[in-house]
């Protein structure tokens, strides 16, 4: 292993912690002898822990090791990976790195530890390329990264039959060793894996959020990091997201056409606007938002999380993201500020009026229990007020909305609304127990006075009231 990573030409920066890196280094090692028996059974139990909290974060199975090759494969940017994800081929000479890239990453795929097991007498690699893992809800891990991570380990097993066939008959191997076969197969597997999803987290993720880490701070093979915006600030995969669509959103089929229309078009490459969702609080603005990302993320959208506070950090996110295969919804929830607060203007500067404008992959959605997003206040009417701008000012602190080309308002259901929410949402419920063996046998009238009774003790009608209602039931 040691004596073919340094020959990785197109994949060379694994990272110093990564764990292919680290069993090389114990390999070389190991093969010169110069070990305490103690102290390299020690560092191997390390990396063998590291493996089991990735494949415990990401749900992998069976065989780790070959797992984790394929997790190294499909997040490894590197400038063939990156141009594979936006052009989706990749001509030239570049090719001839990358196969023989290929040919390492297979041999590394089917690497036999059994030779450390035996002399140190450990089983832990035998373990783990046969693990068998505790069963997970899948919150615990994103189901997404590791059904995909897992059909290219899958794949790659197929691909490595090759040599088990050149062994069986080598007379169909004259003109092209099984080693050429299986690298260029391997290499059409992780060009077609980029042009589909892309590379890195990106590619494996659908929702971010940002985290603002220690400056220079080392990374363990267990962080999620997708990649650095600035100096210690990074973007982390959300990984627990739940499963909505829009169409799980009762009511509201005017804001919900809308708000597809306008994604649609982004995604399509055509004019779009940002969009701001307002109205009052529980109507599923933020629902509707989150599951646009569940609906489109086959379609290329990713959603990037950011909150006020983090207002500063829209341009460097923005420059990090604009030259990716994919189409960003920066999404800002419960969006407002007050009079003495001046983050908007980061936010008004990025939409619009900028030096640099808005990359044509990039939109805003936000939504705002206020309708102007900036609290007004009676100074900003008060024609005596100490401030001769003060319109000036009331004018630019409102302006900030007409940058959103999209407005959109969640208002509270009235009555009929409401129990037409709850009549549907009860019916889901039925068919759910029913589904499962259970029985529902509240009546509708029952149901909706029970709602009825609901809301008034949790703040009124609204679709949240709803829901919360029918999980008391649950």
């Amino acid at each position: 292993m040691y004596k073919e990573l340094p020959k990785l030409m197109m994949y060379r920066e694994l990272g110093e912690d990564s764990i292919i890196v680290k069993l090389s280094e114990i390999i070389r090692d190991f093969d010169s002898g110069e070990y305490t028996k103690d102290e390299l059974i020690s560092r191997i139990y390390t990396e063998v822990h590291k493996l089991l909290e990735i494949a415990t974060d990401y749900g992998f199975d069976k065989n780790l090791w070959q797992d984790y090759i394929a997790y190294t494969l499909v997040t490894n940017e590197n400038p063939f990976t990156l141009t594979a994800e936006r052009a989706g081929t990749v001509e030239g000479s570049v090719n001839s790195f990358a196969k023989e890239d290929m040919r390492i990453f297979n041999h590394l795929f089917s690497y036999d530890f059994s030779r450390l097991e035996k002399s140190l007498g450990i089983d832990c690699f035998s373990t783990i390329t046969d693990y068998k893992s505790v069963h997970k809800r899948h919150q615990v891990y994103n189901r997404n990264v590791s059904k995909k991570v897992r059909d290219v380990s899958d794949s790659i097993v197929a691909i490595n039959s090759v040599y088990e066939e050149e062994r069986k008959f080598p007379q169909n191997f004259k003109n092209k060793s099984a080693d050429d076969v299986a690298a260029e197969m391997l290499l059409d597997l992780v060009k077609e894996f980029y042009k589909a999803y892309g590379v890195g987290m990106l590619g494996l993720n659908a929702a971010f959020r940002i985290a603002e880490t220690v400056p220079n701070q080392e990374f363990t093979a267990k962080k999620n990091i997708d990649f650095q915006i600035g100096r210690g600030i990074s973007c982390t995969p959300i990984k627990n997201n739940n499963h909505l669509v829009l169409d799980d959103l009762v009511g509201y089929e005017i804001q919900k056409s809308r708000l597809r229309e306008n994604t649609e078009s982004f995604l399509a490459g055509n004019p779009a606007n940002n969009v701001l969702l307002f109205g009052d609080a529980g109507t599923g603005k933020s629902t509707s938002i989150k599951a646009l990302i569940n609906e489109y993320y086959d379609d290329g959208l990713r959603m990037i999380e950011l909150y006020k506070h983090q207002m500063k950090l829209l341009a460097p996110l923005i420059s990090s993201i604009k030259n990716r295969n994919y189409r960003f919804i920066i999404y800002m929830d419960d969006l407002s500020f007050e009079e003495d607060e001046t983050e908007y203007k980061y936010l008004k500067a990025v939409i619009e009026g900028g030096l640099e404008t808005r990359p044509d992959n990039v939109l805003i959605y936000a939504t705002s229990n206020r309708r102007n997003l900036i609290k007004e206040t009676w100074n900003d009417t008060n024609d005596v007020d100490l401030d001769k701008h003060r319109s000036d000012t009331l004018q630019e602190k409102l302006s900030l909305v007409s940058r959103f080309g999209v407005t959109i308002p969640y208002m509270r259901p009235n009555k009929k609304e409401y129990e037409e929410i709850v009549r549907s949402l009860g019916s889901r419920l039925a068919e759910k127990k029913k589904a499962s063996g259970e029985g529902f046998d509240m009546t509708e009238d029952e149901l909706l006075t029970l709602a009825n009774k609901w809301s008034v003790a949790h703040g009124g009608m609204s679709g949240r009231a709803a829901q919360q209602l029918i999980d008391s039931i649950t």
